[in-house]
């Protein structure tokens, strides 16, 4: 293979965490560069595709992002989203703990249990934006991601764009990482 040829990669990644916390808008964001004010559930999951390119190794990356849903009533269909998943981002709004609390008791503990051993994993502090209502400390939120073994924690905000692709573009750098490719 000559050194001017493209490689490409597919890779499967998941994001998880509780009912409005941000996920789906944290996808747009990075896909479509576009934020909606208006909720609406995720109902099972949601599959969106966004094909990268990595200029420092000449590759194309096509990631297959899973939106999960985060009500409870998708408990029981979650676990086969996760076959073929190599990454995952855990998403918390830090102005409600409970999400953040969600993260330990229930998102890490699928995604360990369902993927791969050495999937990689970020812990995300989403709507930096509302500050004033924040209720999560940005140290409780480095300690939790220390304690779980997450490659990185990044605070984002989904409404502005703040550090989104940051945390899309850190993850998939690290899935090749871990996967030995040369020149990362």
């Amino acid at each position: 293979m000559s050194t001017d040829e493209i490689k490409e990669y597919v890779f499967k990644i998941t994001i998880l965490g509780e009912a409005a916390v941000g996920k789906t808008s944290l996808i747009n964001q990075y896909v479509e560069s576009s934020f909606a004010e208006d909720y609406k559930p995720t109902l099972g999951a949601n599959i969106i595709r966004k094909d990268v390119h990595i200029e420092k190794i000449n590759a194309r990356i096509r990631l297959i992002m899973w939106d999960l849903a985060g009500q409870e009533k998708y408990n029981v269909i979650r676990s086969m989203y996760f076959q073929g998943c190599v990454a995952g981002l855990l998403v918390y709004d830090i102005t409600r703990h409970n999400t953040f609390d969600a993260i330990k008791t229930k998102w890490y503990e699928d995604f360990k249990k369902y993927v791969k051993k050495e999937g990689v994993y970020m812990l995300i502090g989403n709507k930096k934006d509302l500050e004033e209502e924040r209720i999560v400390p940005t140290e409780e939120g480095r300690k939790m991601a220390e304690n779980i073994n997450a490659t990185e924690f990044i605070e984002t905000s989904a409404k502005y764009g703040d550090y989104v692709n940051k945390a899309f573009e850190n993850l998939v750098i690290e899935i090749l990482r871990r996967q030995n490719v040369e020149g990362i």
